[in-house]
């Protein structure tokens, strides 16, 4: 590429330099007709159209490079993951599962491990919709293709509880009000399902193969997962706007 760019180069001089100046071309001009005289006139056409060669082929590689590196730039501006994230861009709307009654998120086993769950909101609703239709999309795939059941734990988060849970410790967040993307709806934490109950340890092989997998599709439709952190958030995941 490198060469066919510095012969480009030449042949544009060349060129330049016929049109700028009149005594170059009176001097190509001399050059010609004196290799007429000297040459057959076959053999002149050979080399006329051996020069013309040399001159179209960098342009035409220079051409089709272009050609190339645009093609490639549509191919990496939309390839989706799979076909379900596909359906999901073209418009396919999909629902919430059915909530897991209140219970669920009281018991001794959660409130160890989330002992302020109790007051957290899991209304979809509240989602910005373009975060929740991604999340649900995870949902399906780690169901469908995983054969894990997930549930919301806490989505939308109002100022105020953020304040209050950031208040508790640094263990459970640093982050005050409208410093963390529950605050506009952009924003998830999920738990797996395994036998009605919700499993939230880090302890169990079963949740963490679980929580590996979700973290990898959260990420293939577009989401950041809070499995990346310093601070590891395994069930996590927030939708950032353009260039965050």
């Amino acid at each position: 590429m490198v060469m066919y760019s510095l012969l480009l180069f030449l042949t544009a001089g060349m060129a330049g330099a016929l049109l700028a100046f009149p005594v170059a071309r009176d001097m190509l001009s001399h050059a010609m007709r004196a290799a007429g005289a000297r040459l057959h006139t076959r053999r002149a056409a050979l080399v006329l159209a051996a020069v013309v060669l040399l001159g179209a082929l960098p342009l035409a590689a220079l051409l089709a490079s272009g050609s190339r590196d645009s093609s490639g730039a549509g191919e990496l501006a939309y390839r989706p993951v799979n076909v379900q994230v596909a359906q999901l861009l073209e418009g396919e709307h999909l629902a919430p599962p059915q909530p897991l009654p209140p219970l669920a998120f009281t018991t001794a086993e959660v409130t160890l491990v989330r002992p302020m769950l109790a007051g957290a909101s899991r209304d979809w609703a509240l989602l910005n919709d373009g975060f929740s239709q991604r999340l649900l999309l995870v949902f399906r795939i780690m169901r469908e293709q995983y054969g894990y059941d997930m549930a919301l734990l806490e989505g939308y988060r109002s100022p105020q509880r953020q304040d209050l849970l950031a208040a508790a410790g640094p263990h459970v967040t640093s982050a005050r009000a409208y410093q963390s993307y529950h605050q506009f709806g952009q924003a998830a934490d999920c738990a797996f399902v395994r036998d009605g109950k919700l499993v939230i340890s880090e302890r169990d092989p079963w949740a963490m193969r679980g929580y590996r997998l979700y973290g990898e599709t959260a990420e293939a439709v577009g989401l950041k997962w809070g499995g990346r952190w310093a601070m590891m958030d395994f069930g996590h995941v927030e939708l950032h706007a353009p260039g965050n």
